[in-house]
């Protein structure tokens, strides 16, 4: 998925995956997925996409800072 924000593309297929959580199984309504990412140049940002009953029941992508990053994989890892 591409998304620009800000005049910045995030690229969940030019970037690199650093954790992916998965929440309940596919199909589920209420299962969802997170995936953090890094771009090339250091910009983090966090995938997300779900059921309909979810708290992503629309696959979206959106920026994070380092420091939300970094607290984002010391909660999930």
């Amino acid at each position: 998925m591409k998304k620009i924000i800000c005049k910045v593309e995030y690229n969940t297929e030019a970037s690199e995956l650093l954790l992916k959580k998965t929440v309940g199984n596919f199909g589920d309504a209420d299962g969802y997925e997170e995936s953090l990412y890094v771009t090339a140049d250091g910009k983090y940002f966090l995938y997300t996409n779900g059921g309909e009953e979810s708290p992503y029941a629309k696959e979206d992508i959106k920026r994070m800072s380092k420091v939300k990053a970094d607290e984002w994989l010391a909660a999930n890892a």
